[in-house]
């Protein structure tokens, strides 16, 4: 049994996963919403400690048998980067991430969480190289979300960036993929190849930036703009396609940001383009987004189900349906092997 832990900024998410021959198990899951400040900015302990009952809580009523959890931090807290050593062991790699993580990450190293992983090794390169995954994050940040997990009464056993754990999730093997997840305040984007990142980055534009632009142009407050981006989306039909026409300039930013993100990976990694993009988070589901999507990129499209390897009830078939693009995180977190 494993537990993925979501602490998104308005909605947390847990899923608990038995692990089989053939996939996994859904053992437990469960969301609710919340709307109180992000752990990274929480500087009050009650807040913390706040935070940690509504997650104590969630785990009772979703059926947790677990108290293990392993928890993601937002890409905006880390730094992410692909750096390439000589065919060197793993050993020899572990000991040369601490000497070269200095020059890469803004932070000093001492105040740090430094992790790795191995993605690729090219013998037949010239010369022969291994291209790692490195990742930092500021230890100050870890350690309050350790302290909320312990406030809730669970133990963090690992911790890992939320892109990390859709790529698990999401990406399919054997394929170069470019995961699009909308956060309520960031979008995050990754490319991935053969299930392991070797591109990454985090735009300011996303969920928030939707429910603006139609609140301002429709004169309505936030709330029923958030409706009407989720009942109409991008669609030209419905309501005379007034909701479109407000959303599409911040959609076209992201299609922006998403071609020069593909672009800088050609050029300077010399990667192949991706075959497709894979949706997530909360505003993937607005109606008509992967058909504009598809036609402004010309790659196909498709919104991720982080369930197609996990055998379930009818009934939570049914319970989870609409809301499969948010546990898309704790999904990819429930399967990482420890």
């Amino acid at each position: 049994m494993s537990v993925g832990l979501d602490v998104g900024s308005k909605t947390i998410k847990i899923i608990e996963l038995e692990e089989e021959s053939a996939g996994y198990s859904l053992r437990g899951s469960g969301i609710v919403g919340y709307q109180g400040t992000q752990i990274e900015n929480i500087n009050d302990d009650r807040e913390l400690a706040a935070l940690g009952g509504i997650i104590k809580k969630l785990h009772k009523e979703a059926g947790i048998s677990k108290k293990d959890v392993i928890i993601s931090l937002p890409e905006s807290d880390v730094f992410t980067r692909t750096i390439r050593f000589p065919l060197l062991t793993d050993q020899e790699i572990a000991s040369a991430v601490k000497w070269e993580a200095e020059q890469y990450i803004p932070i000093p190293v001492e105040e740090a969480v430094v992790q790795h992983k191995i993605i690729e090794r090219d013998e037949k390169s010239n010369p022969p190289k291994v291209s790692v995954l490195l990742v930092a994050a500021p230890e100050a940040i870890v350690d309050k979300y350790a302290r909320v997990v312990r406030s809730a009464g669970l133990n963090t056993v690992a911790v890992e960036t939320e892109l990390m754990s859709l790529v698990r999730a999401l990406a399919p093997e054997g394929q170069t993929t470019l995961i699009l997840d909308f956060g309520s305040s960031s979008t995050d984007i990754a490319i991935a190849k053969d299930r392991n990142i070797v591109f990454s980055r985090s735009i300011p534009t996303a969920g928030d930036a939707f429910t603006r632009a139609v609140s301002r142009s429709l004169g309505v407050d936030a709330k029923q703009a958030e409706e009407y981006k989720k009942s109409y989306g991008l669609s030209d039909k419905l309501l005379e396609g007034k909701i479109k026409i407000a959303l599409k300039p911040v959609v076209d930013l992201v299609v922006g940001e998403i071609k020069k993100s593909i672009h800088f990976y050609q050029s300077e990694e010399k990667g192949e383009a991706p075959k497709s993009i894979i949706l997530s988070g909360g505003s993937a589901g607005m109606p008509g987004l992967v058909s504009d999507l598809t036609q402004s990129l010309n790659i196909e499209v498709v919104m991720g189900n982080p369930f197609g390897k996990v055998k379930m009830s009818q009934e939570a078939q049914k319970t989870l349906a609409n809301y499969a693009p948010l546990y898309s995180i704790a999904v990819g977190l429930a399967m990482r092997k420890r």
